[in-house]
Order: structure tokens, then sequence, then C-alpha cells
């Protein structure tokens, strides 16, 4: 049984929670009992659960790493969830020191984490939003008072469309994201599939009913939300095929059950 670590007062750690739910799967200490039966029921009916949730992250990192390589020093970082290494302003920082990222969440103890973490961290800031409509960031004062959107700007929307349930909304999540970004803007994405083990998706919903739900989509569904942006080669592809680090393959990245990609606006 892990220790029970502190956690803010008034959060409730009798309900799983979907970040902390990630946060066991990749091996971090800020989880708890509810948090940690939720994960092992997965893990029983998806045993590459906690390979998958590692894989996305590495994918996010390449990602962030390739951006700022061609000169991105701006990220909103969405659906951030609980620290774990390899968060986006660090990793942004490997390449370019100078970035700026703003972090955006709508879970109280993810805020809580990042804002902890980040204190007299120069360059970052902490933001509150609702996930199921990311695009109100935007217009947000405080992402406005520290990201420029006349210049280069990602957005990370990592495992965050496939909690909006309405196809229709989420495409019009990504329209609407498209035209607040500049040319030259990149949107970095992942998204939940059951399209490798179909049969398995009623099993996965019940697992996940005591907390907030997603709707996995087909890989035609998730490109056709993306369309406004044009995909950096190698297109929409599992986590663990988006420029890989030699020697990184693993044998069945399907079984990761999430599609990513990185797309530009011209």
């Amino acid at each position: 049984m892990a220790e029970e670590r502190w956690s803010p007062a008034g959060v409730d750690l009798t309900t799983p929670n979907t970040a902390r739910i990630y946060d066991y799967l990749l091996g971090g200490k800020d989880n708890y009992a509810a948090d940690r039966e939720v994960a092992e029921q997965l893990l029983a009916v998806i045993p590459e659960a906690r390979t998958a949730a590692r894989e996305n992250h590495a994918f996010v990192g390449r990602a962030v790493r390739h951006l700022a390589g061609r000169g991105v020093r701006q990220f909103i970082d969405v659906g951030s969830k609980l620290p774990a290494a390899g968060n986006v302003h660090e990793v942004a920082a490997e390449v370019a020191p100078d970035a700026t990222v703003v972090f955006a969440d709508g879970d109280p103890v993810v805020l809580v984490h990042a804002r902890a973490l980040l204190a007299g961290t120069e360059r970052t800031t902490v933001v509150q939003c609702d996930l199921t409509h990311p695009e109100t960031l935007a217009d947000d004062p405080t992402v406005r008072e520290h990201i420029d959107f006349s210049e280069p700007v990602a957005i990370v929307l990592d495992r965050v469309l496939h909690f909006i349930r309405d196809t229709a909304a989420a495409t019009e999540t990504v329209r609407r994201l498209h035209e607040a970004l500049p040319p030259g803007g990149h949107l970095v994405f992942t998204h939940i599939t059951h399209e490798p083990q179909p049969e398995s998706s009623k099993d996965v919903t019940e697992v996940f009913k005591p907390t907030w739900h997603f709707w996995g989509r087909t890989r035609a569904e998730v490109e056709a939300l993306v369309a406004p942006f044009e995909l950096l080669d190698p297109g929409l592809t599992y986590t663990p095929l988006w420029r890989p680090e030699p020697g990184a393959a693993i044998a069945h990245p399907e079984r990761t059950f999430t599609l990513a990609g990185v797309g530009r606006r011209v």
C-alpha cells in the first residue's frame, strides 16, 4: 500500500480522480486508495494501461522538444495533470531556457500541486480552466498577460478532447483554437481510441464510472477533429510511433490505445 501523502484541505480523497489515476500509472506518489483501486481495475481490463500512460507522457515530451527546436517559445499546457518528471516547462527549457509556459487545468488538486511546483519558477504561470471548453483560454486575461498570440504558440491538449462527449462541440473547440493561433502556431494532442480492442469499451467505461467519463473515437473521427491543422510527419499515429527515440520502439504500439499528433496552423 502506497503511503498517503499530504493533500489540500477540502479535496475529496475518497472519490477517484483521473489525474491521480494517471499519476499512479506513471509511478507517481500523488494518489490515494480510491485512485489506485480504479487503476488496478483498469489494468485488469487493459494490462497495457501503465505502458500507455508512460508512452503518452513520453510523446508529449518529444513533441515539445521538437517544437522548441523549431523556435516555438510559448506553450499552453491544457489538462496538465499532476507534476511528473518531464513537465512541459522542464522539457522546453532543455532546448529553450527562455520559453514561457502556461499550465491550465480545472482540477483543484492539480492546481494546488502545480502552483507549489512552480513557486519561484520564472516564465511560468498556472490558470484554472474548464477542460470541456479549452478554447476560452485564448481570451483569459492571465493567459494574455503571459502569451503573445501574435508570435508562435503551441497548445498542448494532452488527453483532453476525449472528455468532450459531443463531437460537434469538440470540433468547434479545435476550430476556435485554430483561429486563436497565429500562422506557425501548433497543436499537440493525444486522444483515446478503442479501435484496437472495441469489445473492452463497455468494461473501461464501467471502470471509470466513478470519475469523469471519456469517450474514445476512431482514427477517422480524430482526423476529422483536427482537420483545420496541417499534421507534421508522421501524421496521426499511436503515441510510440511519433518520432520515437532510436531503439525505443515497442512491439504493439496500438496497445497504447492513444492516438497522437502535432498540427500546424499554416
